[in-house]
């Protein structure tokens, strides 16, 4: 996996974007947010950044999740991230319940059609992930969530996309 800085300015909310062919201009947007912290709550944290900055570009974001317990953690993190903005969302149980706000923390597999920006948190990469507009996906610095965004990466070659990597740990 190829490492970039996290830190270029005037990127798109989750990763970097530069003119390109047509798989190249896919590839961009495509990314992987490996954090230097080795917690969930840095990981819910992270994750929090990237849809207030899609929210703020005037994405439609969610972020999927696998636990109630994990979404709401996450529906508390967005609620109380900034005391100056009110970022509009709700938790979407399954598949049949329609979300109306612009982010949704989704207990369920999101449809492609329905979101500009899509943030993975889960253990299962959504079948269809090569259909999303943009996708990012964030690991912690835990050895089975690295192995599990490992497994992602992979899924997402044999998809035809080369996702751009932000890797925060040192290099040794």
């Amino acid at each position: 996996m190829e490492s970039h800085s996290a830190s270029q300015a005037g990127r798109p909310a989750a990763g970097n974007s530069r003119p390109g062919s047509a798989q190249e201009d896919k590839n961009q947007r495509y990314w992987f947010h490996i954090l230097l912290q080795d917690t969930p709550a840095a990981r819910n944290l992270h994750a929090t950044k990237l849809v207030s900055k899609a929210w703020q570009q005037g994405d439609r974001v969610c972020i999927v999740c696998d636990t109630q317990q994990q979404a709401e953690e996450l529906d508390e993190l967005i609620w109380s991230f900034s005391p100056d903005a009110f970022i509009p969302h709700s938790v979407i149980p399954d598949a049949a319940t329609p979300c109306a706000e612009p982010v949704g923390i989704l207990l369920c597999p999101p449809i492609a059609e329905d979101w500009d920006t899509v943030i993975i948190l889960s253990q299962t990469l959504p079948a269809n992930a090569d259909k999303f507009k943009r996708l990012a996906l964030v690991a912690h610095n835990d050895p089975a969530v690295l192995n599990q965004a490992r497994s992602h990466f992979k899924q997402l070659r044999a998809l035809g996309i080369e996702a751009q990597v932000y890797d925060q740990r040192p290099r040794s």
